[in-house]
């Protein structure tokens, strides 16, 4: 079942996701201070690939100073915005019975994308 959710989430939009979150994450990498911001994007990127079976979850001793205040910096810098577009997309799939679980991995990619740092996927 996973997998038939999965393959039914890349065809409905998640290679277009993935593929913007690897695209700015590699402009993030252009310079030295955006790099730890354009991990986090391809990490994001990765989980938008295969978020069926998927978590994003604070890895052990997470999250640590470190993490918050790069999470505190992500939020300031405007990334929030990319949590509230999922939760919109959530919002739109859970209109019909057959989008909700599509829009469960939208909620869930909404919380991971507003603070992404600390966490790991399992």
């Amino acid at each position: 079942m996973k997998f038939l959710g999965n393959l039914l989430w890349l065809i409905l939009g998640g290679f277009l996701i993935a593929g913007i979150y690897f695209l700015v994450g590699l402009i993030m990498c252009l310079t030295i201070i955006g790099i730890p911001f354009g991990v986090q994007l391809f990490k994001l990127g990765i989980y938008a690939l295969w978020p069926f079976g998927h978590e994003l979850s604070f890895g052990p001793d997470e999250p640590g100073c470190l993490s918050v205040v790069m999470n505190i910096i992500w939020i300031l810098l405007g990334w929030w915005e990319i949590a509230v577009l999922h939760l919109v997309f959530g919002l739109l799939f859970c209109i019909t019975i057959i989008g909700i679980p599509w829009g469960l991995q939208h909620f869930k990619m909404a919380l991971a994308s507003a603070l992404p740092f600390g966490r790991v996927i399992g």
